[in-house]
């Protein structure tokens, strides 16, 4: 099944699995990582359950290499499978059956391992890891520019359809979910890796008004325990998300403009707050109905909607 980056950030721990190929849904299929414990694809004549199985090695403390041996073991059509794998500590393990759809590739650097089959050219994988180790960024940008180069180089000889992204951080511990750094999944699309580069700095964005909404204090329940200069960050982060998510989705503005409201701060809230009704008039009503859950007190929602309210 196509061609897949598995790698560790030496510098965060970060481990992260980025794929693509002619088929629908690869992210269900090839990717899988645990915070803190490591990272597999499984491809070629797919066995999904190497990725799971995989994971259970690698928390039980087995190598990477050792895990790919270990799962190679165990399957009788192990021929027709590819197998990438990189643990905790960076060691890396690899699986190319004698039976896998050529052409057929890996390449390894430091930490990180690129497999594929059923490729338009055997430059492909080469072409991935070089834009792996020369990209700047964080491991999900360094990712992403792999899988672009790869594309660059021939990508999947049938074409493409899907691809994922998933990076999770370093930290074992008891709660992995809080641990996901990255999760993209592009399961249908004429341009599946370009999907990923559009939505990697919108799911950024995101993840930054979700941090304003869901944390208590600065949204949830009373106002309290947000010095100044952490409500100055906040505010100008969203605004930097407004920029990247664009014009036409206000979600960032809207919950700057409330922040703004809740924090004393109403001139600048209510100027916000009518660009944004202005953009879209119902979300006038839909401040309303916060209002009485807890999100505003009466002084905060005259505040924001003092200008909205007079609007034509």
């Amino acid at each position: 099944m196509t061609y897949s980056i598995v790698a560790r950030d030496p510098a965060t721990g970060e481990l992260g699995v980025g794929a693509q190929t002619h088929f629908f849904g690869v992210g269900a299929l090839l990717p899988w990582a645990e915070a803190g414990v490591g990272a597999v694809a499984t491809q070629a004549f797919v066995n999904v359950e190497h990725g799971p199985h995989g994971l259970e090695l690698l928390r039980a403390g087995v190598s990477a290499s050792s895990t790919v041996d270990t799962l190679v073991a165990g399957d009788p059509d192990s021929a027709y499978r590819q197998l990438g794998v990189v643990d905790a500590v960076g060691s890396v393990g690899t699986h190319t059956g004698e039976s896998c759809a050529p052409c057929v590739a890996v390449a390894r650097g430091t930490q990180v391992t690129v497999q594929g089959n059923m490729l338009a050219d055997p430059d492909v994988c080469a072409a991935a890891l070089r834009a792996f180790e020369a990209e700047e960024g964080d491991l999900a940008d360094r990712i992403l520019a792999g899988l672009l180069a790869a594309e660059a180089a021939g990508g999947d000889v049938r074409g493409s359809q899907s691809a994922a992204l998933r990076v999770v951080s370093g930290n074992r511990g008891p709660a992995p979910w809080n641990e996901v750094r990255t999760d993209l999944r592009v399961d249908d699309h004429p341009d599946p890796v370009g999907e990923l580069a559009r939505l990697l700095p919108r799911s950024r964005a995101f993840g930054v008004v979700g941090s304003v909404m869901f944390a208590r204090g600065l949204t949830l329940g009373p106002f309290t325990g947000i010095g100044p200069d952490e409500l100055d960050e906040r505010l100008r982060a969203l605004a930097d998300a407004a920029q990247v998510i664009g014009p036409d989705n206000r979600e960032a503005d809207f919950w700057r403009a409330v922040l703004l409201a809740r924090a004393g701060r109403a001139a600048a809230a209510a100027e916000l707050f009518a660009e944004v009704t202005a953009h879209r008039a119902e979300l006038l009503r839909f401040a309303e109905n916060l209002a009485p859950l807890g999100f505003l007190d009466e002084e905060a929602l005259a505040a924001l909607t003092e200008h909205a309210r007079r609007a034509p």
